[in-house]
């Protein structure tokens, strides 16, 4: 099993989806910001989804079908760096 680090970006990035998608529904974004953060301690399995990233070095998550979250890992530890909308321009 690796180590998953949750760098302060991914967290503001986090926040600041669950307060926009709050404004209409909080339930459903509490429900969301759960359902993202599950997905990144699910990371700790080597074996777990993830895909190569638009950034060279990066990987790629879709933890749900609107956001990926953006890492780097390498043989102990996952970093987690953002979490984007699907349609959000990135890099």
């Amino acid at each position: 099993m690796k180590r998953v680090k949750r760098r302060q970006s991914y967290r503001d990035d986090l926040v600041a989806l669950t307060a926009f998608a709050a404004k209409d529904k909080p339930d459903a974004a509490a429900k969301l910001r759960l359902a993202i953060d599950d997905q990144v301690s699910n990371l700790a399995d080597p074996n777990f989804p993830r895909r190569k990233g638009r950034v060279p070095g990066t990987r790629e998550l879709v933890a749900h079908e609107n956001y990926i979250v953006i890492l780097i890992e390498d043989d102990a530890t996952v970093e987690v760096i953002n979490v984007v909308h699907s349609r959000q321009q990135y890099p």
